[in-house]
């Protein structure tokens, strides 16, 4: 079902190995020109502009497009108990996690009198945008909302598409997740033009534009986040899910495909890729997916991603080589079931998340191990993080210098700024330096 690439016989430099990695054809850029009129229009035309975009992509408008406290309010008292008590727990363990990440304030004393402060202050207003469509997400909202909580964010906007089963509005239990977190205000739009909608702002429907957009989607949410990028901040352009498994002898190929398997039924351009040090392990994989499918409502999706360019089972001769297979994909998620996990995972660098052994697949992270399940995709986790709640907070260095502090480096700044050709720079110093 999977296609191979067999590496057994030595890795290529990393030019084409980065070449050679599983792809999605339909990727981020492909996906920008549409995009861009999408966030054009909702920026020049507001409301009227998503209520058209509503009805051609998701089957018709919402009656109102931000959603009123009483539909979020039945939607909590609506949710089955055990959906809730799953979302609490979630949001309790994620809401612990997220807490270990906000930095401590530090004071650097450099001199008697001289001090850099360093604090952290949280965004100011953030957009987070969950996905609907093919699947119902009130796990995202748990994920971008806590960390934001966490970070200290006043103002949050909550947006997700209109669900054409459901009255034309956000999805009831994505409501009812909001509500639990206290979020009341939640806008019935999705797609690029919701990306722009909260960057730009549409004062008819009361929205003001955002600092931060954050959260999941498709190729084209990722596009439009790529093009409000500087207007706005974003946390990744995070696009079509996906998976990659280190797996050798040792591990239990139906595990395994289930967790491949996963991944691929988000959506038909979700990658799944296993990196194998065992060609009898990728064979017992490939032989237990079509009887995996045979149980899902979701097979059809599957069979199309896992047959897709963005999918394969790459051979290597060495767990070494798997693991610089992984780092080069970077992949969003990554699980390492070896006989030893731990030298494996010594090795990795690029990875959104790490699920390490045969007791912690993916879908633990989608909903309840407490980390956050909102990460790079595309490869960007070479350079990218996931979402946290430093995604929240910005840096801020504070400069305290007293008189004599000042006197003591003075003389070195003005020469720095004659070096540079900025005499007035030396010369702000200088005359401070004058009545002392």
């Amino acid at each position: 079902m999977m296609r191979r690439i067999d590496l057994r016989g030595g890795l290529p430099d990393r030019a084409e190995l980065l070449r050679l990695m599983p792809r999605a054809a339909g990727d981020v850029a492909s996906a920008t020109t549409a995009a861009r009129d999408l966030v054009d229009d909702v920026r020049d035309r507001g409301a009227a502009a998503l209520r058209e975009q509503a009805e051609r992509f998701d089957g018709g408008a919402p009656g109102a497009v931000r959603v009123g406290a009483a539909a979020i309010g039945a939607a909590v008292a609506g949710l089955d108990p055990v959906v809730r008590n799953a979302l609490d727990e979630a949001i309790r363990r994620v809401r612990a996690a997220s807490t270990a990440q906000v930095p401590q304030a530090a004071i650097t004393t450099l001199a008697d009198g001289a001090e850099v402060h360093q604090r952290w202050r949280p965004v100011r207003r953030v957009g987070l945008y969950v996905p609907g469509g093919k699947a119902v997400y009130p796990s995202s909202v748990v994920m971008n909302v806590v960390p934001a909580q966490v970070a200290g964010v006043r103002s949050i906007a909550l947006v997700s598409p209109p669900q054409r089963d459901h009255g034309h509005g956000v999805h009831p239990t994505i409501l009812g997740a909001a509500g639990l977190l206290g979020i009341d205000e939640v806008y019935a739009m999705g797609g690029a033009g919701a990306i722009g909608a909260l960057a730009h702002g549409v004062p008819e429907i009361g929205l003001e534009p955002v600092d931060l957009v954050t959260g999941p989607g498709n190729n084209y949410v990722a596009a439009a986040k790529r093009l409000v990028r500087g207007l706005v901040g974003i946390d990744a352009e995070a696009g079509a899910t996906e998976i990659l498994v280190i797996a050798d002898a040792s591990a239990d190929a139906e595990y395994v495909a289930a967790d491949l398997v996963s991944q691929a039924e988000h959506d038909e351009q979700a990658g799944s890729v296993l990196v194998t040090t065992s060609e009898a392990l990728a064979d017992a994989v490939d032989a237990a997916i079509p009887a995996q499918l045979a149980r899902l409502a979701t097979a059809d999706r599957v069979r199309v991603a896992l047959g897709g360019p963005q999918s394969a089972v790459v051979l290597v001769g060495s767990l070494t080589d798997a693991a610089t297979v992984s780092n080069a994909y970077g992949p969003e998620h990554l699980e390492i079931q070896t006989e030893d996990d731990d030298a494996v995972l010594a090795e990795i660098d690029s990875a959104g998340a790490v699920f390490v052994g045969p007791s912690a697949p993916v879908s633990l992270g989608d909903y309840l191990a407490g980390s956050n399940h909102v990460l790079p995709t595309g490869g960007q986790a070479r350079f990218g993080a996931g979402l946290s709640a430093a995604t929240f907070l910005r840096p801020q260095q504070i400069v305290r210098y007293d008189a004599e502090a000042l006197a003591e480096v003075g003389p070195r700044i003005v020469a720095l700024a004659e070096a540079e050709q900025l005499p007035a720079h030396g010369a702000a110093v200088a005359a401070r330096l004058a009545r002392s």
